[in-house]
């Protein structure tokens, strides 16, 4: 590997070495974390969930005033059952192509890694405003970690930072847009009976079709009436039904259907005004059919709390500087959801830039190029040398 970068490979290895998915415990990665920060005689403030078992990071590197730079980032990857990998998936691995090979080193440990990588930079350089290193778990199963990190870092400092870097891989583009999300689960309580009786029972697998086909529906209006915002692909709020349980065999009507779905909004567009039309849809059909079977239900509850979009403003000073960190002169929005829209709901200013291609994330073979690694290495450490200046904003 070049000399140049062989440190940040070496950190970036040892956090690709972690297999810690996404509901699962961080424990080990979140201690060799804090371990490899405290080596360098950073204080770290950390938290647990209330099991325990998954740890919040977060720490201050420079003096308590307002305006600093939160850099943040999760720790946790999504799994690699049902993939064929080329290589280990859990040991990185270079091929002589310029690129790493890993679970989790585009999404997003190889900016865990530069950040840690720079650390010393950051603590010998005479910063006038503060830097916070802040990585959470469980964003791979709906951005779980970041709202307790969030409201612990609150607890935490006196001072307010002002700005967030949240590291997803953008190619090192600035994005100051993304969609919000939430995941949903609907159960359908039927009739269970024959299947010649289907005049007379209530089939859970009928009506959750007939929900779905709402959902469908939904969808189709959206893109239709909007509202529309042409910075996204689909420029419209979508709702997706991607898994459906239910039915014991083709002759028993089912008494038991559950779908999961999830909504993925639009700035501007609201989960819960769709959720209330979901809701009263459902209430119809409940009112038409416990005549037939009283006991007939549908209930609907959401997996967790939603995650709301970003809309960071195209004229923000802070954007500009970005731009002029990362060397790039435009920016974009993104389709998926980030935590990048929770820390902008907190207060932060909040843009999402980082090493690596989204479109490597979540797949077989996962990679990314090691130029990218240094594009983000130079883009803080321009940061840092802003940070220095008693008037970088």
């Amino acid at each position: 590997m070049n000399s140049k970068i062989t440190s940040v490979d070496q950190i970036l290895q040892k956090l690709v070495s972690f297999d810690v998915l996404g509901g699962q415990s961080n424990l080990s990665i979140a201690e060799w974390i804090v371990s490899h920060l405290e080596n360098n005689g950073v204080t770290v403030h950390t938290f647990t969930n209330e099991v325990g078992d998954k740890m919040g990071i977060h720490a201050r590197i420079g003096p308590e005033v307002d305006g600093g730079i939160i850099l943040s980032g999760h720790t946790d990857v999504v799994p690699v059952e049902g993939q064929t990998w080329n290589s280990s998936p859990f040991e990185l691995t270079e091929r002589g192509n310029g690129k790493l090979y890993g679970r989790g080193s585009c999404d997003m440990k190889g900016f865990l890694a530069c950040c840690l990588y720079l650390v010393p930079d950051m603590i010998t350089a005479n910063l006038q405003k503060p830097i916070y290193l802040a990585f959470s778990y469980d964003e791979e199963i709906g951005c779980q970690g970041a709202p307790p990190l969030i409201e612990h870092m609150k607890r935490t400092y006196k001072e307010k930072p002002g700005y967030a870097i949240i590291g997803e891989p953008t190619m090192m583009q600035p994005v100051i847009g993304q969609k919000g999300i939430c995941v949903i689960r609907t159960r359908v309580n039927g009739s269970a009976g024959h299947s010649s009786r289907i005049r007379e029972e209530v089939s859970a697998v009928h009506e959750a079709a007939r929900l779905i086909v709402w959902i469908e529906e939904k969808v189709n209006e959206l893109a239709l009436l909007g509202p529309i915002d042409d910075r996204f692909h689909p420029p419209h709020t979508s709702m997706h039904v991607g898994r459906v349980n239910g039915g014991i065999a083709p002759n028993v009507i089912a008494d038991h259907v559950q779908f999961d779905w999830d909504i993925r909004v639009i700035p501007g567009n609201s989960v819960e005004k769709l959720l209330e039309e979901f809701s009263a849809f459902c209430s119809e059909r409940t009112k038409e059919l416990q005549d037939r079977f009283p006991d007939f239900q549908i209930t609907t509850t959401m997996e967790h709390p939603p995650v709301p979009p970003l809309d960071t403003s195209a004229d923000s000073k802070f954007l500009l500087k970005v731009q002029q960190w990362s060397g790039f002169d435009d920016f974009s929005t993104v389709a998926y959801a980030a935590e990048a829209g929770q820390f902008s709901e907190a207060g932060y200013e909040s843009i999402i830039c980082g090493p690596g291609s989204i479109a490597q994330a979540h797949r077989a073979n996962e990679f990314i190029e090691i130029q990218q690694l240094y594009k983000a290495i130079g883009m803080l450490r321009n940061m840092i040398a802003d940070l220095e200046g008693s008037r970088w904003i």
